[in-house]
């Protein structure tokens, strides 16, 4: 369905554009939620962003971020629109409805996390709950575009659960890699793949642990470090899980030219992460670091749906 392409083009639009608010320091360019100080557009708001900026010049607030969040929310209402758009399409032809409800409380869900996002101030937990919903949405959505596309594969029990674990640690590391953006830890270790010139870091627990922990207590050097290590480590077990799942799919003819594309996604992913960190967090390729954890995540869930259960 064409309304099915047209909100996943969306969710790959308001993906990326989200980092893109999160990593230019634009989370709080409107501190409320939905309007820009109560009103619909930063234009509206001028004076009380002017009044804001002058207040804090190097504060959250300023026209150009108050516009790059307004325009992430409007992107991201427009998707909510086309798939109330789909629900009612999907009703009226009596059938899969219940995808479409699905769709539509998982937007709902992103819906309320971007407004908690934005009314707890940025409180890691909620950024990165947000982010990993964001790319399940998006992820869904690519599923619901390809699926007709690509036929069903038959392969031994061992393939499935292999993916289902890759795609489960691609959860956990994108909610790592959002904890990490969200504490600003993205820099606290220092070259690659040593930290900080060490082999193994000095790790801390303590402070990184409560869920809600809020950015405006910033954690100490050490837990940052052990955030950021954390990522690294998850990363390494993603890899492992990943080219065994790869190896053992190879086995399958008929899946080799997915696996072929997901290893090339991995490779590119890897490298934007050694990127990021050896040249600083350029802004450009920590979207598109972003970017390939969504591309990863929706190969994986594709290829978690072709693969069925081979018949006895």
């Amino acid at each position: 369905m064409k309304l099915v392409w047209l909100a996943w083009l969306l969710a790959c639009l308001v993906v990326p554009l989200g980092a893109y608010v999160r990593l230019s320091q634009a989370g709080l360019g409107c501190p409320d939620w939905p309007g820009c100080y109560g009103q619909i557009t930063p234009h509206h708001a001028a004076q009380d962003i002017a009044r804001a900026e002058l207040q804090a010049p190097d504060g959250p607030v300023s026209a150009g971020k108050a516009w790059r969040e307004m325009i992430h929310r409007y992107l991201a209402s427009s998707l909510g629109l086309v798939i109330v758009l789909l629900l009612i399409q999907c009703c009226y032809q009596q059938r899969q409805r219940l995808v479409a409800w699905c769709l539509l409380c998982g937007v709902l869900l992103q819906g309320g996390l971007g407004m908690l996002t934005v009314t707890l101030r940025l409180k890691p937990m909620i950024v990165s709950a947000h982010l990993v919903f964001g790319m399940l949405l998006a992820a869904g959505l690519a599923v619901l575009a390809w699926r007709a596309r690509l036929a069903r594969v038959e392969a031994p029990p061992l393939v499935r659960r292999l993916c289902l674990g890759v795609f489960g640690l691609l959860l956990v590391q994108i909610l790592l890699g959002g904890w990490v953006s969200a504490n600003s830890a993205a820099l606290a270790c220092q070259g690659f793949p040593t930290c900080n010139g060490g082999w193994w870091p000095t790790l801390r627990f303590e402070q990184i642990m409560p869920l809600l922990g809020s950015t405006l207590l910033p954690l100490d050097d050490t837990s940052l470090i052990t955030l950021h290590w954390l990522h690294r480590l998850g990363a390494l077990v993603l890899s492992l899980a990943l080219w065994i799942f790869v190896w053992r799919g190879w086995q399958v003819p008929p899946l080799r030219r997915s696996l072929l594309c997901l290893g090339l996604a991995w490779c590119v992913q890897v490298s934007l992460g050694v990127a990021n960190v050896l040249l600083q967090l350029p802004l450009a390729l920590a979207v598109l670091h972003n970017l390939g954890a969504l591309l990863l995540l929706s190969l994986t869930w594709l290829l978690l749906h072709r693969v069925r259960r081979k018949s006895s």
